[in-house]
């Protein structure tokens, strides 16, 4: 039974990677009735930030020399480790439910917000892949940061994830949508682009609904 992980990491309840993020939810349930779904806000409910206890706990996995993610009980020995162990498996149980991942974020700071960097550092460990999952990051940005905008090389969301999920998952292919120039709605003095954002907004939310229909086959 396919299986679509859901999270999101918008500090904002009301948002348009929000909006994108349950535009690609709604139309693949709706073409995947039978699937299951799951849904993580990694704003409203935080997962903690790494401690040595994870630390340790990773370090066992290195040491045993493979990354056999059912053995994580047997090594975490310690308390810390146990305890850094109870954060880990509900998460690590979600990512290993799903066909398909599918990231909402916007971007702060030129990058990803730190809810999002803390759910990525609790479920990653040496060698440990996820390539036959199918990742889509839908994300939202103040600027314009596409290919051949002035700021595009200071694009540290997309960049790092791509990189990420590359380098640690093994995932070279996943998808990306994003909606630009969202500060056009509020700032005046941004006021001349609100069609070219009206017009980006709207092609993103086309896209996602579109991918949601081919990953939902």
């Amino acid at each position: 039974m396919p299986h679509l992980l859901h999270l999101h990491a918008s500090a904002r309840s009301r948002s348009i990677s929000r909006e994108l993020g349950a535009a690609f939810a709604d139309t693949w349930r709706a073409a995947r009735p039978a699937g299951t779904y799951t849904y993580r806000d990694l704003a409203a409910d935080p997962v903690p930030f790494i401690d040595e206890g994870w630390t340790e706990l990773c370090d066992a996995v290195l040491a045993e020399g493979e990354t056999d993610l059912d053995r994580l009980p047997e090594l975490a020995r310690t308390p810390a480790q146990r305890r850094a162990l109870s954060v880990v498996e509900p998460l690590l149980a979600e990512v290993l439910a799903a066909d398909v991942v599918l990231i909402g974020t916007p971007m702060y700071n030129y990058s990803i917000p730190a809810a999002l960097k803390a759910w990525l550092d609790q479920v990653t460990f040496p060698r440990m892949t996820l390539g036959h999952r199918r990742f889509v990051a839908v994300t939202a940005r103040g600027g314009a940061y596409s290919p051949g905008a002035p700021k595009a090389a200071f694009d540290y969301q997309e960049r790092y994830l791509r990189d990420f999920f590359a380098g640690h998952f093994a995932v070279t292919d996943a998808v990306f949508v994003s909606s630009e120039l969202a500060n056009a709605r509020l700032d005046p003095g941004l006021a001349h682009l609100r069609d070219a954002q009206e017009d980006s907004h709207a092609a993103a939310l086309a896209e996602v609904r579109r991918l949601a229909e081919e990953f939902a086959r």
